[in-house]
């Protein structure tokens, strides 16, 4: 059995922003027993040099709908980055999931050897789709969602590895 590029990302994006939201959820819930309002809430870091709660959840969302749409070969959608209430948060992650949701087998699958060109601040990266997928893409979706896990965790939010992994 062979696992395509679209089953190695759709599904992996969409379950990755919902256990996100599941996490933020929890969060909200603890904020507010503190009274810690969703501003502070959202511009709590794990360390000064490290981007806020809400930049890290931006940031999963980008990687995860960008990518489908550079997999695609088509223009990435973009988002405004001006959330600045849990509310907006969870709007922000349901529209990147209603994005990915929008892209189907056809347009992902076949993608492994497709060129995709990324301009950085430290310049330019050049993949074919499968690595793109699987060393660059994939890993930087899980590494902000975990860093949203873990401003979270570190804010006194009670979560554990299975709200971040979630149910099969």
């Amino acid at each position: 059995m062979t696992l395509s590029m679209y089953q190695a990302s759709a599904p992996v994006f969409i379950r990755a922003l919902g256990n996100l939201t599941h996490v933020l959820k929890k969060g909200e819930a603890h904020a507010k027993a503190k009274n810690v309002t969703d501003e502070a809430l959202l511009q709590t870091r794990l360390i000064i040099d490290m981007l806020p709660l809400i930049k890290q959840v931006q940031i999963a969302c980008d990687m995860a709908t960008r990518g489908m749409a550079r997999l695609a070969g088509v223009e990435p959608q973009s988002f405004e980055d001006n959330e600045t209430t849990l509310e907006q948060a969870y709007d922000r992650i349901a529209r990147a999931t209603d994005y990915i949701k929008s892209f189907t087998p056809e347009q992902i699958d076949g993608s492994e050897s497709r060129a995709i060109q990324l301009k950085m601040r430290s310049g330019e990266l050049n993949f074919e789709g499968q690595t793109y997928l699987l060393h660059f893409l994939i890993p930087n979706v899980f590494f902000h969602c975990t860093t949203a896990y873990n401003i979270l965790r570190e804010a006194g939010t009670e979560i554990g590895k299975m709200d971040f992994v979630g149910q099969a």
